[in-house]
């Protein structure tokens, strides 16, 4: 088995529709319209790596039938990137160990001090998650099929938020509204690029679809996928006005690395 990389959520903060009903300028008539929000897994044939627990993460999970979990890495702390956590009791008690979970210092700040009960033993409820510090190159070996993966930081409007490069062929990137120079260098014509784009318009914290695509041309990835997408952006329209090694993501999307 390939190493996957998985899609389980592609919307921004509020998801597709949101829980109003609200499509914005979204056709519900398409499935691809319907977006949780933003998490995504690395698998191999005994590995299954999550970025983030998004708010959806139970419904993704069984969605795309995901039997065990054996890590999670954190883009940052907000609040559609981790408050999916409590589902991941389920992985501890399938396997009788705690689940470890790497992420930056104002991250595990707020996991420890919000989500504590998850990583110490708590009134006869055993901890179910190790806290972690992330080191620049963590590295997963699943016999033929070595999953590598390097973290770098991007601004994300008032704070930091993480990148991830995988196998130095997939770059991860959910929440950015700036990519710093000094890296631009190891996403320099990268296999695939997935990449926040909120919406059409500026905004202050995430990039919008002009922002991505002044980008691609500067780093050249051999494919570009939009991901964060909020309610302005229905898949089908998208699509037709994006250069052809451009597309928008929808949920479950998989691409071998």
């Amino acid at each position: 088995m390939s190493i996957k990389f998985t899609l389980l959520g592609c919307g921004s903060s509020m998801g597709v529709p949101r829980i109003d009903g609200f499509f914005g300028k979204c056709n519900p008539k398409n499935k691809k319209n319907y977006r949780t929000r933003c998490s995504a897994l690395i698998s191999s044939k005994k590995k299954n790596i999550l970025i983030d627990t998004s708010p959806d993460l139970r419904q993704q999970l069984i969605k795309n039938k995901i039997a065990n979990i054996n890590s999670v890495f954190y883009t940052h702390y907000h609040a559609d990137q981790t408050h999916g956590i409590n589902d991941l009791r389920a992985f501890f008690l399938k396997n009788k160990t705690q689940i470890p979970v790497y992420c930056d210092k104002q991250t595990m700040n707020f996991l420890t001090s919000n989500f504590k009960y998850c990583f110490v033993n708590f009134k006869g409820y055993p901890a179910t998650l190790k806290i972690n510090s992330l080191k620049k190159v963590h590295s997963f070996d699943s016999k033929n099929n070595n999953i590598r993966i390097e973290y770098f930081e991007v601004k994300h409007g008032f704070i930091n938020s993480l990148g991830y490069l995988i196998n130095k062929k997939c770059a991860y990137i959910s929440d950015v509204n700036e990519i710093y120079k000094k890296d631009f260098k190891k996403l320099f014509g990268i296999k695939t690029f997935v990449v926040d784009c909120l919406k059409f318009k500026k905004h202050p914290t995430h990039f919008n679809l002009n922002e991505v695509l002044s980008l691609v041309e500067k780093l050249k990835p051999k494919k570009t996928i939009l991901t964060n997408l909020h309610t302005d952006l229905d898949y089908k329209k998208l699509k037709q006005i994006l250069p052809r090694n451009v597309i928008p993501a929808y949920d479950g999307l998989t691409i071998n690395l």
